[in-house]
């Protein structure tokens, strides 16, 4: 009997030093490889901003053009007189997402204001500003999110520099159901936003519309077929952010000049 509990020790015994073990190597790997992580991840984003501003090429060194063409800022929403500020952060440290999720570093959305179902939204945007060779506005890249059908869907969209027409638009993070809502993600759909006018003549009400009956050749967007929810959450969340609620002020100012493009 002894001998059996003896053996029964030394069988619990390897077991929690194996597992103490394992946890040792896993803790250790991920922390030794969230440089790596964060690093790809930026990555990823710029890829993300150049394809939305519609710069990127197969090919193209994305670190180096991004770092040549694009200026990243920080544009405290609710306080234009403090631009840069974002809780000690620097522009491209800045993470909007997790900023929305921080009661002290974003704004609590009514219901009758949360049109695009986020929840929150960030106090400060983080801005991307690409000039042409004079160091003149170009394109102008913002983030925006909304509620589909599933899930939250995350994007970037570009506009020209009279900050009306759209460059491009690039979804880059979504749930929705593959070959219906998930088509946010086709090239083909998303060239239906280019050339397309955000606002009416007067720059002050937003006009995209995501229809099944486009007939307005400068604000219809042609909707998904068999994703209604997704093609709505995609004309809300356009409706939002652009809006006196989030980005309008903002592109207000950039037009006026009180707000510099980096």
């Amino acid at each position: 009997m002894s001998k059996k509990n003896e053996s029964l020790g030394k069988t619990v015994f390897v077991v929690v030093a194996l597992c103490l073990v394992c946890s040792v190597i896993v803790a250790g790997a991920a922390v030794g490889l969230k440089p790596l992580q964060q690093k790809n991840a930026a990555l990823d984003m710029q890829r993300n901003v150049l394809d939305a501003a519609g710069i990127l090429e197969p090919g193209m060194d994305v670190v180096e053009i991004f770092e040549q063409r694009v200026a990243t800022r920080l544009v405290n929403l609710n306080d234009f007189a403090t631009p840069e500020t974002a809780d000690g952060k620097n522009a491209t440290q800045y993470s909007p997402r997790m900023a929305a999720q921080d009661p002290d570093l974003s704004t609590n959305l009514s219901k009758s204001e949360d049109i695009a179902g986020i929840g929150r939204r960030e106090d400060v945007a983080q801005v991307y500003f690409i000039n042409n060779e004079q160091g003149e506005l170009q394109t102008l890249v913002v983030h925006i999110r909304g509620y589909g059908l599933w899930g939250t869907m995350y994007g970037l969209l570009a506009l020209d520099s009279d900050l009306n027409t759209i460059r491009g638009i690039n979804f880059y993070e979504h749930s929705e159901t593959p070959g219906l809502g998930g088509e946010i993600q086709n090239p083909r759909w998303a060239a239906n936003w280019e050339g397309k006018k955000v606002y009416g003549d007067q720059l002050e009400q937003v006009q995209i519309d995501v229809t099944k009956n486009a007939t307005d050749e400068a604000h219809d967007i042609d909707a998904l077929s068999g994703a209604t929810l997704t093609s709505n959450g995609v004309e809300n969340l356009i409706q939002y952010w652009f809006s006196d609620k989030a980005y309008g002020p903002m592109l207000d100012k950039i037009r006026k000049g009180e707000l510099n493009n980096g």
